[in-house]
């Protein structure tokens, strides 16, 4: 699971599809799209997008539903707790060197 994890926060895209999921949770392909486009100015097709998020899900960093025709996408940040958990002890969250 970290492997899919570090994936897919590798690419810039993913992440800025994550800090926009972040930002309004919920959002179907059409609004990210839209999101990034305008916000952003990526110019990236659908499909790209929707492979992007595939990779996300993959790695459980995204979790969508499907409300009739429509399919909503909401960030997961499960996984990345439990990374920081990996490796950050409890007394030395503090601590700075």
């Amino acid at each position: 699971m970290a492997d899919e994890l570090f994936k897919a926060l590798a690419d810039p895209t993913r992440r800025k599809i994550l800090d926009e999921l972040t930002e309004r949770p919920g959002q179907s392909l059409f609004e990210i799209c839209s999101r990034l486009s305008m916000r952003h100015h990526l110019g990236i097709s659908r499909q790209a997008v929707s492979q992007h998020l595939a990779v996300l899900e993959a790695a459980g960093l995204v979790e969508s539903r499907r409300e009739g025709r429509y399919k909503f996408h909401d960030l997961n940040t499960a996984p990345l707790k439990r990374i920081a958990e990996r490796w950050i002890r409890p007394d030395e969250s503090e601590s700075t060197p």
